[in-house]
């Protein structure tokens, strides 16, 4: 874990083998806003020697999380309707 601030950010590395071959920095933050409602910020930085050569598998991996991202709205949304 690289941070954890409870109601505000989870942030991690994760790394493929040995450091440097193929590591992602994942974090998840929520920012307040006005009107009571939270924006989620969902990010990945990929680094390593593989990275250049794992396009495809990259871009799957951003579809996916911005599925998950539209689940979790919808979630949130009727959590609160």
């Amino acid at each position: 874990m690289l941070a954890v601030e409870a109601g505000r950010e989870l942030r991690w590395l994760g790394q493929f083998l040995v450091p440097g071959l193929f590591d992602g920095e994942h974090s998840f933050r929520l920012e307040e806003l006005p009107s009571g409602r939270t924006r989620l910020t969902q990010a990945e930085r990929f680094h390593g020697m593989l990275v250049g050569i794992s396009g495809g598998a990259l871009e799957k991996t951003r579809l996916g999380f911005e599925q998950m991202n539209r689940a979790l709205k919808q979630r949130a949304e009727a959590a609160v309707a």
